[in-house]
Protein backbone atom coordinates (compact mmCIF):
# COMPACT_ATOMS: atom_id res chain seq x y z
CA UNK A 1 0.00 0.00 0.00
CA UNK A 2 1.18 3.51 -0.79
CA UNK A 3 0.93 6.73 0.77
CA UNK A 4 -0.78 9.27 -0.64
CA UNK A 5 2.47 11.21 -1.18
CA UNK A 6 4.12 8.20 -2.89
CA UNK A 7 0.69 8.18 -5.26
CA UNK A 8 0.84 11.99 -5.71
CA UNK A 9 4.28 11.89 -6.72
CA UNK A 10 4.65 9.20 -9.17
CA UNK A 11 1.64 10.24 -11.14
CA UNK A 12 2.12 12.22 -14.24
CA UNK A 13 1.95 15.79 -14.09
CA UNK A 14 -0.81 17.05 -16.58
CA UNK A 15 1.20 19.15 -19.74
CA UNK A 16 0.72 22.55 -18.67
CA UNK A 17 2.38 25.33 -20.62
CA UNK A 18 4.35 27.08 -18.43
CA UNK A 19 4.51 30.27 -20.72
CA UNK A 20 0.73 30.35 -20.87
CA UNK A 21 -0.81 32.78 -17.82
CA UNK A 22 -4.36 34.50 -19.69
CA UNK A 23 -7.29 32.99 -20.77
CA UNK A 24 -7.32 34.15 -24.25
CA UNK A 25 -3.17 32.65 -24.47
CA UNK A 26 -4.56 29.09 -23.86
CA UNK A 27 -7.69 29.09 -25.97
CA UNK A 28 -5.23 30.74 -29.18
CA UNK A 29 -2.63 27.98 -28.62
CA UNK A 30 -5.70 25.06 -28.55
CA UNK A 31 -6.97 26.75 -31.72
CA UNK A 32 -3.32 26.70 -33.07
CA UNK A 33 -2.93 22.87 -32.50
CA UNK A 34 -6.40 21.87 -33.99
CA UNK A 35 -5.40 23.76 -36.79
CA UNK A 36 -2.08 22.19 -36.88
CA UNK A 37 -0.71 25.61 -37.48
CA UNK A 38 1.63 25.81 -33.98
CA UNK A 39 3.99 27.53 -36.44
CA UNK A 40 1.59 30.50 -36.18
CA UNK A 41 0.25 29.95 -32.75
CA UNK A 42 1.12 33.79 -31.66
CA UNK A 43 -1.14 35.05 -34.50
CA UNK A 44 -4.02 32.52 -33.13
CA UNK A 45 -3.14 34.29 -29.72
CA UNK A 46 -3.74 37.67 -31.08
CA UNK A 47 -6.82 37.21 -32.59
CA UNK A 48 -7.89 35.21 -29.73
CA UNK A 49 -7.13 38.38 -27.42
CA UNK A 50 -8.57 41.01 -30.10
CA UNK A 51 -11.69 39.31 -32.13
CA UNK A 52 -15.23 38.11 -30.54
CA UNK A 53 -14.95 34.29 -29.90
CA UNK A 54 -18.06 33.40 -31.58
CA UNK A 55 -16.81 35.01 -34.67
CA UNK A 56 -13.67 32.44 -34.03
CA UNK A 57 -15.93 29.20 -32.92
CA UNK A 58 -17.61 29.79 -36.48
CA UNK A 59 -14.32 30.18 -38.50
CA UNK A 60 -12.92 27.08 -36.25
CA UNK A 61 -15.91 24.97 -36.50
CA UNK A 62 -16.12 25.56 -40.87
CA UNK A 63 -12.59 24.46 -41.10
CA UNK A 64 -12.87 21.49 -39.01
CA UNK A 65 -15.48 19.89 -41.03
CA UNK A 66 -14.23 21.19 -44.08
CA UNK A 67 -11.09 18.47 -43.67
CA UNK A 68 -9.47 20.84 -45.51
CA UNK A 69 -5.27 20.77 -46.54
CA UNK A 70 -4.28 24.15 -45.26
CA UNK A 71 -6.42 24.69 -42.22
CA UNK A 72 -4.95 28.03 -41.47
CA UNK A 73 -5.20 29.52 -45.03
CA UNK A 74 -8.72 28.55 -44.80
CA UNK A 75 -9.73 30.11 -41.37
CA UNK A 76 -8.39 33.59 -42.19
CA UNK A 77 -10.55 33.46 -45.21
CA UNK A 78 -13.22 32.37 -43.31
CA UNK A 79 -12.38 35.17 -40.62
CA UNK A 80 -12.26 37.53 -43.21
CA UNK A 81 -15.32 36.74 -44.72
CA UNK A 82 -17.22 36.69 -41.38
CA UNK A 83 -15.57 40.11 -40.58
Amino acid sequence: MQSLKQLIQTKNPVDKNKFVSREFQDYGYRLAAELGDLAHKSLYIKLAKTIDRSILEQCKRFVIDSNADNMGALFMWKLKQLK
